[in-house]
């Protein structure tokens, strides 16, 4: 009679195992903010101007286009960070939406805009409530009868 009893329990525990797990992952989740992955997608943003500014600075023009191109990489890596945090959170759209240009843009006429946008970044706390809509709520529908 041990047998089933035991089997019972470790079933039971397994059920409670796995859903302790499932609730950690999903609440962990909820930790990848719009905004900490703005700020995420900020460091590489960061990381790059600086590159670039170095890159300007240089009287070799190989180790200039070197930098460059690590600062392109930068932006290019921030790109799907600045993504997923414009899908958790539509505020971050115009980060993402200048990032997306780094492929045809040169990165000089991208940095007052990326800076600006990372600022915003930097300021902002975590999960800070959006700010009210303009929109007004519809009216409700009356009945007519």
């Amino acid at each position: 009679m041990t047998g089933p009893t035991v089997r019972g329990t470790l079933r039971r525990a397994a059920v409670v195992v796995t859903a302790a797990l499932g609730l950690g992952l999903g609440l962990s989740a909820c930790g990848d903010s719009g905004t900490a992955l703005a700020k995420q997608a900020c460091v590489h943003v960061d990381r790059s101007i600086g590159l670039f500014k170095r890159a300007g600075q240089q009287s070799d023009v190989t180790e200039a286009a070197q930098l460059e191109q690590r600062a392109y990489i930068e932006l290019r890596d921030a790109l799907p960070i600045a993504a997923q945090a414009a899908y958790a959170d539509g505020q971050w759209q115009a980060l993402m939406t200048t990032l997306s240009e780094t492929n045809r843009v040169p990165e000089a006429t991208l940095t007052s805009a990326l800076t600006a946008q990372c600022a915003v970044a930097d300021r902002s706390t975590f999960d800070q409530p959006p700010p009210p809509s303009s929109i007004p709520p519809p009216a409700p529908l009356t009945s007519s009868g």
